[in-house]
């Protein structure tokens, strides 16, 4: 399958497309739900305000003729090329945001896969944010089109987030956020 066939996929249709295949994506659970809607609520009225733009995860990105990615958030920095209104984006987002599950197939397809592809689509900085592990790693493309580690942080809040000027960001809250949902695993009846 092309990317302009999975991108005209009914919009309730899951998955990624991965060298002509449909891929499998992660399911979402309350935690990631909850880091997503967390940062979207953030991301947006930043960006906005600048003249940008914030999307939540089903923009669909065209890395390739046969390679489609959604992160869980992407952020536009005011003057970039104008955005399609239908259709795959081929224009790399400024920042990519996956949210890492908890299991080891879906962490090695955002620690290792995404990253490359992400430098090769050329997406200026990739956000990592792991609810379990309660980290924000934060990645920025070089000049060699490698990523390099900018910041990597656990708690606190975070008064500059780099290539965000006038965003910042309070990790507490997000984990007291998540703390407010039920137990890890839910109740055996």
């Amino acid at each position: 399958m092309t990317v302009r066939e999975w991108a005209a996929m009914p919009e309730d249709e899951p998955g990624e497309l991965r060298d002509g295949f449909l891929e499998d994506e992660e399911v979402p659970d309350v935690t990631h739900e909850t880091a997503v809607g967390w940062l979207l609520t953030l991301l947006r009225p930043w960006a906005s305000a600048l003249g940008g733009f914030a999307f939540g995860s089903e923009l669909k990105f065209a890395l390739s003729n046969l390679r489609g990615r959604k992160p869980d958030l992407s952020v536009f920095f005011p003057g970039r090329p104008t955005l399609p209104r239908r259709g795959p984006v081929t224009i790399p987002p400024d920042i990519a945001v996956e949210v890492v599950s908890p299991s080891p197939a879906d962490q090695r397809r955002d620690r290792i896969t995404k990253l490359s592809e992400y430098a090769g689509f050329g997406v200026r900085f990739y956000w990592m944010l792991a609810p379990s592990a309660r980290t924000l790693e934060i990645l920025e493309l070089g000049p060699d089109g490698r990523y390099v580690h900018v910041l990597g942080a656990t708690e606190g809040r975070l008064p500059q987030v780099p290539g965000c000027a006038g965003l910042s960001l309070d990790l507490d809250e997000l984990w007291r956020e998540i703390d407010r949902l039920g137990p890890e695993e839910p109740a055996q009846s």
